[in-house]
């Protein structure tokens, strides 16, 4: 622990991989994105149910009006993220499930008219329901990726004690710099978004994990600690820079030494992860009113000038490649949240979503998928034990029982065995495919 009491001892992790870093953005201010002239909102941003229209063709909306919404437990409502007039609707893909979703398409009257938020004046005089429905009223949902929704994550079983939170700030994708930007210029609005999480859960201890490639965000955070009264209640820890370090699963057994059980989640050991984003949402949510509407997103790799952008939620990829001065070389693959974990796309025209923490555009060559030659290499760099070779092999040969014996649902798809063959076999698509194949079958029962 150093001086101030705030920051403890580095922590490391034998598994993983050092990814080469292309941080190229992790010193660019957050600038503001132009509005979309046509915002496409999918009705569909978060695990669970999707959401209904609210409105229908010709109405007009104002920015953060809610649109979308669903009766089902699990779902966020979606909100307008520009003002103007509901022009129809359209079917875009979801980049989780890869299912065809709809979405309403707003044209911009270029006024961004708001609608009337209602901000409190004393955050520590609201009740915990109170907090959860205005977090569930904004839309909110986890913005480091999965998307589930905050009012759940944060409302667990009445039988589900948490000991421990712990605020996921390593961003260990080798392109993404969004999450770091948010510590460094939003510092303040994730640290009252964290006190709001613990008013909820009354956990024991609250962790804030940074990995130590991020030293000015580490150094800031621990100095706000202080500035806000948190001392004694908040500890950063630095870890290891290395992929996948972000992993909730990972961070949970790293920090507090506890396993997730497989098909779990950290609340089944006592723990909730969030990540900066979106604790720097719920603050805006809670104390300011306000919907979630728009994020920090990286644009970088092949483009002019690498950026971090805060971005409406609806604006076409192509838009925000352009603003950040085109595709340079020969650049042909676009790919959602980085090139370990993300999605590529093949439409520019595709929509910013919740889940879009980056926009990485690179060069793709073309590679050929050869024979195992039994190495081993992702069996030993697998974070969470599997057989990655093993899975695969059943996976392509339909043998999907054998891929689920096999414990195939406790892997969470970070790419670290696919980073390291030597045979180019594409592991995670073909543990994807098991995935999907053996839900459509427990669907079916």
């Amino acid at each position: 622990m150093n001086e101030s009491g705030v920051r403890l001892k580095k922590k490391s992790s034998p598994y993983g991989v050092k990814v080469p870093e292309r941080k190229l953005t992790a010193q660019r201010p957050i600038e503001r994105a132009p509005l979309p002239e046509r915002a496409i909102i999918s009705l569909h941003q978060n695990i669970g149910a999707a959401s209904q229209a609210l409105v229908r063709r010709g109405d007009r909306v104002l920015t953060g009006q809610k649109i979308g919404d669903s009766d089902k437990l699990i779902s966020a409502p979606i909100h307008a993220t520009i003002s103007g007039e509901i022009a129809g609707t359209t079917m875009v893909i979801n980049p989780a499930t890869a299912r065809p979703v709809e979405a309403l398409v707003v044209a911009s009257d270029g006024a961004d008219e708001w609608v009337q938020l209602e901000p409190v004046e004393n955050p520590e005089a609201l009740s915990p329901k109170e907090i959860l429905d205005r977090i569930r009223e904004a839309g909110l949902v986890g913005l480091g990726g999965a998307a589930f929704p905050s009012h759940i994550k944060l409302a667990p079983p009445g039988d589900a004690r948490i000991d421990t939170i712990i605020l996921n700030g390593c961003e260990c994708e080798p392109y993404a710099t969004s999450d770091h930007r948010v510590m460094l210029e939003c510092g303040e609005k994730v640290l009252s978004g964290l006190n709001i999480i613990r008013k909820l859960l009354s956990p024991e201890t609250t962790y804030i994990a940074i990995e130590d490639n991020k030293e000015d965000a580490i150094e800031h955070m621990e100095d706000l600690i202080v500035a806000m009264g948190f001392k004694e209640d908040i500890k950063i820890v630095p870890l290891e820079s290395k992929y996948p370090m972000g992993a909730e699963r990972i961070l949970t057994k790293l920090l507090l030494g506890r396993e997730v059980p497989i098909a779990g989640l950290p609340l089944n050991v006592g723990v909730v992860v969030h990540n900066v984003s979106t604790t720097k949402a719920i603050h805006e949510a809670v104390v300011e009113g306000k919907p979630l509407v728009e994020r920090v997103i990286t644009v970088t790799g092949a483009v002019n000038s690498p950026k971090n952008l805060l971005v409406r939620f609806g604006t076409p990829l192509g838009s925000l490649i352009e603003y950040c001065g085109g595709i340079v070389g020969k650049a042909n693959k676009v790919i959602l949240g980085g090139p370990m974990m993300g999605f590529a796309q093949f439409d520019l025209g595709f929509p910013t979503m919740k889940g879009t923490n980056s926009v990485v555009v690179k060069e793709d060559t073309i590679v050929t998928e050869q024979c195992c030659i039994r190495c081993g290499r992702c069996i030993e760099i697998c974070p969470m034990h599997l057989m990655p070779t093993l899975l695969a092999k059943y996976a392509k040969a339909g043998r999907y029982d054998q891929c689920k014996a096999a414990y195939v649902d406790n892997c969470f798809e970070c790419g670290v065995c696919a980073y390291v063959c030597p045979a180019k076999i594409p592991i995670v698509q073909y543990i994807e495919m098991a995935k999907r194949e053996l839900a459509k079958r427990a669907a079916k029962k």
